[in-house]
C-alpha cells in the first residue's frame, strides 16, 4: 500500500469538503459569491507585494490580482451588498514554507456590521479549520514594545536599524529604507514566529502609515492609527481586515504615495486603477473587509510545515 499517495488523496478530499464548508458558511449568512476577473488592466499598488504581468499579442500589459479586493468594491458601489470570493490569486516572488506565487484567498465584505462583530465573524470561519479555540487581542504598539522594549511610535529608523544589528540582522548603510520598513522587517522576522501558539492571537490599531485601504483615526493619546486588524496562529499571519476606506481622493493620495517609496526602493511604479476610484467617487458604503489564506488554515488544519504538501501540485 501506497501510504503517501493514500494520505495525498485523503488531503485533497478534505481540501474539496472545506471549499464546500467556506460556502455553506456564506450562504447561511447570505453573503452573496461574486466572481470578479483574475486579470485587470491596472495594478494592486502595494509596497511588499509584486504583481504578476502578462503581455498580450498586441503589446498590451494584463496584471493578474493579488486580491480580489478592487473588483469587489467596484461591485458593492454598484450596490451590491454583503459579498464574498474565494479564488486563486498570484504574488510575484513570493515561495516558501508559508507561500506560493498562486495560491487561494477568501475575502469578503460586510456593509452591515460593527467592527467587533466582523471580528467575530471572521473567527467563525477560522473555526471552521481549525476548532474553537481561544483568543486574545492586543494593539500593534503593546505587542512590538512586549517583544522589543521599543515604543514604534517614538523610535527612530536608527534605532530601529541598531536593534536588528543587535541580532545580526544587518541593512546596507546605502539603504533608502524609511522607519516603515524598519517596523515591517522586525514584526516580521522578530515578532511574528512567536505569536499565537497556544490561541488565536489579534492584532488591531496598526500605525496609520500602514493603513493601506484602511480609514485612520486619532486615539486620545493622540496615535494615530488605522482600523486595521489580523490574525495570527502558531506564528502564522492568517488573514488581514479593514474597515475600508472610501475617501476617494486620500486613496488616490496613498497610491500615489505608495508609488514614490517604491520608486525609491529601485522598484517600477504601478499603473493607478482609475475604474477602482472612479468606483470610490461614486460612493462606495461603509463597510469592513477581510482577506484569508486559505492553503494556510489548511496547512495548520493538517499539522502541515509546508502550504506545497496541502495543495494539488506545488509551485516545484
Amino acid at each position: 500500500m501506497n501510504t503517501s499517495h493514500d494520505s495525498k488523496i485523503a488531503l485533497l478530499k478534505d481540501r474539496a469538503h472545506m471549499f464546500f464548508a467556506v460556502r455553506s458558511f456564506f450562504a447561511e449568512k447570505e453573503i452573496l459569491e461574486v466572481d470578479c476577473p483574475a486579470i485587470s488592466r491596472a495594478a494592486p499598488i502595494d509596497l511588499h507585494i509584486e504583481v504578476m504581468n502578462i503581455t498580450l499579442k498586441n503589446g498590451d500589459r494584463r496584471y493578474l490580482h493579488t486580491s480580489p479586493e478592487y473588483g469587489m468594491k467596484r461591485l458593492l458601489a454598484l450596490g451590491l451588498k454583503n459579498i464574498y470570493q474565494m479564488s486563486h490569486v498570484f504574488r510575484e516572488n513570493e515561495i516558501g514554507p508559508l507561500h506560493n506565487p498562486e495560491f487561494t484567498m477568501i475575502e469578503w465584505y460586510r456593509n452591515d456590521s460593527l467592527f467587533t462583530d466582523f471580528i467575530e465573524e471572521a473567527l467563525e470561519l477560522i473555526y471552521l479549520f481549525l476548532g474553537k479555540m481561544t483568543y486574545s487581542v492586543l494593539t500593534y504598539r503593546e505587542l512590538f514594545y512586549q517583544y522589543t522594549r521599543l515604543d514604534y511610535l517614538t523610535a527612530t529608523p536608527c534605532q530601529l536599524q541598531n536593534f536588528l544589528a543587535e541580532r545580526e540582522i544587518l541593512i546596507s548603510e546605502e539603504s533608502t529604507w524609511d522607519k516603515d520598513n524598519y517596523l515591517h522587517l522586525i514584526m516580521t522576522f522578530i515578532v511574528e514566529p512567536h505569536l499565537g501558539h497556544e490561541e488565536i492571537l489579534i492584532i488591531k490599531d496598526y500605525p496609520a502609515s500602514q493603513s493601506a485601504l484602511a480609514k485612520t483615526y486619532i486615539k486620545s493619546d493622540g496615535e494615530a492609527v488605522a482600523e486595521r486588524f489580523e490574525f495570527y496562529h502558531k506564528g502564522i499571519e492568517l488573514g488581514n481586515g479593514y474597515h475600508e476606506l472610501t475617501d476617494p481622493i486620500e486613496q488616490r493620495r496613498r497610491f500615489v504615495s505608495t508609488n514614490q517609496a517604491r520608486i525609491e526602493q529601485g522598484k517600477a511604479p504601478l499603473p493607478l486603477d482609475e475604474s477602482f476610484i472612479s468606483a470610490l467617487e461614486s460612493g462606495l458604503p461603509d463597510c469592513h473587509g477581510i482577506a484569508i489564506g486559505f492553503d494556510r488554515l489548511m496547512l495548520l488544519r493538517h499539522h502541515q510545515k509546508e502550504i506545497a504538501a496541502i495543495l494539488p501540485f506545488a509551485w516545484n
